[in-house]
């Protein structure tokens, strides 16, 4: 899962990036609102953190733009305590929904999760891949009835394959919407989580549901078969 967070306080927004990173979201960054658009209409994301007052153009109005833009991700926007106002306007532009600051970070989390199932109503909310069980949410892994402990990486790249069961995506695909565009290090850095996630998905269990197709990228397969 991918985040971007529009936020001219620095430090907060390192905050929030640290804490959603631990969640395992990729996070991406913007300090004031032509950059957050920038970024906003140049990537994919699943959910969008605004902050209301952005320098040169504020959250407001960068909602209101990128639906007008035709860009649906949904958004959550941060607003001051006594901010109604900004509320009730963040709503009417098209956000989905808000917090006041100061806010739980517990409680921020919990709000994206929801924002996230909401906009993908296609999405079930426990993903099945054969007798592979990924539950977003509450990031957990079963195979066959058994628990995987899976790492934060390993578990949105397993998430992210899910997500495309049955299709083939490039390592850059992975790349993209597993780190942050801050990573300048070797796209290759995906096999090590795929081959990882072999070890722990596949191995054990004598599948071979996680396939390389060579020369083009990686596909999860619910009928995987057993190894050869």
């Amino acid at each position: 899962m991918r985040i971007l967070v529009v936020e001219d306080d620095r430090r907060l927004a390192e905050l929030l990036c640290r804490g959603l990173v631990g969640e395992g979201y990729a996070v991406d960054t913007a300090h004031d609102g032509p950059r957050g658009l920038e970024l906003a209409l140049a990537n994919a994301y699943d959910v969008l953190v605004l902050d209301v007052m952005l320098p040169h153009l504020n959250g407001l109005r960068l909602c209101a733009q990128l639906r007008q833009e035709g860009v649906w991700t949904p958004v959550l926007m941060l607003t001051a305590k006594d901010g109604e106002y900004d509320q009730a306007e963040g709503l009417d532009t098209g956000a989905d929904d808000y917090v006041t600051k100061p806010f739980s970070f517990v409680a921020l989390a919990a709000r994206l999760r929801a924002l996230i199932r909401r906009g993908r109503p296609e999405r079930p909310t426990v993903m099945r891949v054969g007798d592979l069980e990924i539950d977003p949410a509450g990031h957990h892994c079963r195979r066959g009835g058994h628990d995987i402990a899976l790492t934060a990486r390993e578990f949105a790249v397993l998430e992210y394959l899910a997500g495309r069961a049955g299709e083939t995506v490039s390592k850059c695909e992975v790349l993209e919407h597993v780190w942050d565009d801050r990573f300048d290090g070797d796209v290759n850095i995906v096999e090590v989580y795929v081959s990882a996630l072999r070890r722990k998905l596949d191995t054990p269990f004598r599948q071979r549901s996680i396939r390389t197709v060579r020369g083009v990228g990686y596909r999860l397969d619910a009928n995987g078969g057993t190894p050869r």
